[in-house]
């Protein structure tokens, strides 16, 4: 089955926005993934999924600079840059140089420590990640990098992304109280296929 993008069926999940910077064939540039994950913790590994095929010429600019140099930054966007996010996914690196337009508009870059690659400034999070496999997986890429060094803003929340709009998060919910956490391992106990 093909979903298609902006499927009203796959409408339902819920993202941040990786804003991924490379430097490489194409000079600096920065993208927006919709599907940037936390897949490790140990070792600290983040994938990417970039729409194209890994042995495509004509890919995406941030491909082809990933392919060459093996490395690239992530930074997940705040809450607040929702326009960064949106000139980052709304042209391509090959035609626009996304970096210089954004650092007039006012968007602030700085040097990572460990990769060529510079990283958003006010993300949420930024981190610097050395390519460790690529995978051709249906229409995208799936790029699995190893952090190498990683910054997190306390004060920022991420950008959510879900139905082809931006969203902040919501109200903080609750896990349940411990008197429904009892009840729910009284009924593991008496369900459990280890008697």
């Amino acid at each position: 089955m093909d979903l298609g993008w902006g499927n009203p069926k796959a409408s339902k999940w819920i993202t941040n926005v990786g804003l991924v910077t490379s430097d490489g064939l194409h000079g600096p540039n920065v993208m927006a993934a919709e599907w940037t994950y936390y897949v490790s913790y140990s070792p600290g590994l983040i994938s990417v999924h970039i729409t194209g095929n890994s042995k495509d010429l004509s890919a995406k600019a941030t491909l082809e600079n990933i392919r060459a140099t093996k490395e690239f930054g992530v930074s997940i966007a705040s809450d607040d840059q929702n326009v960064i996010s949106s000139i980052a996914g709304g042209s391509a690196g090959k035609n626009v140089s996304k970096v210089a337009l954004l650092k007039e508009y006012g968007a602030e870059f700085y040097k990572a420590k460990h990769i060529r690659p510079l990283l958003v400034k006010g993300a949420a999070t930024n981190a610097e990640c050395r390519v460790k496999e690529m995978l051709d997986v249906g229409d995208h890429v799936m790029i699995i990098g190893e952090v190498l060094d990683i910054e997190t803003d306390l004060s920022k929340s991420p950008l959510a992304y879900s139905g082809n709009k931006y969203w902040k998060l919501g109200q903080h919910i609750e896990k349940p109280p411990q008197e429904i956490l009892d009840r729910i391992s009284a009924l593991k106990a008496k369900y459990s296929k280890t008697k």
